[in-house]
């Protein structure tokens, strides 16, 4: 009884974390983290959800950052947030034309559908049919996961 209470008290407090809003994208970080501001106020880091983008000094993550910056920089977006990281940012799914980015970047083989212990991610069908058509990173030889790569080299600076 007191896991399921637990439990739900933290659906609770996620579904008090989400949010929706729209804004213009004022800075692309890299191929999965942007800037968005509302309004006039200060823009707000969001990283998108269930996707991991190869890192910028990775292979193919500069292509990777340059896709989603011609997609969304100085664009109007739909942002639907579900919780904030351990770095402050955001975590969030974007909508650019009805169309969801994410959806979108690991379809063009932009990145990886995140995988959850063991599980595939909800894009993992997409990330699939581009690996068949060699889309992307997996236009390459060996593209080597983010999570591998931070794991092996840390991050970029």
């Amino acid at each position: 009884m007191k896991r399921r209470l637990a439990a739900l008290a933290l659906l609770a407090w996620v579904g008090a974390q989400a949010t929706t809003f729209q804004g213009t994208v004022s800075h692309v970080t890299d191929g999965d983290t942007l800037w968005i501001r509302k309004g006039t106020g200060a823009p707000v880091q969001v990283r998108l959800l269930d996707l991991d983008a190869p890192e910028t000094c990775q292979a193919f993550g500069p292509e990777a950052g340059a896709a989603l910056r011609r997609r969304v920089l100085g664009e109007t977006v739909r942002v639907r947030t579900r919780a904030t990281d351990d770095y402050g940012r955001q975590l969030a799914r974007i909508e650019h034309h009805g169309e969801d980015v994410g959806r979108w970047l690991v379809r063009n083989g932009y990145a990886w559908s995140a995988h959850f212990h063991g599980r595939s991610g909800p894009y993992a069908s997409l990330e699939a049919q581009a690996r068949r058509e060699r889309r992307g990173l997996w236009s390459r030889a060996h593209p080597e996961e983010p999570r591998s790569f931070r794991q092996r080299h840390g991050a970029c600076t």
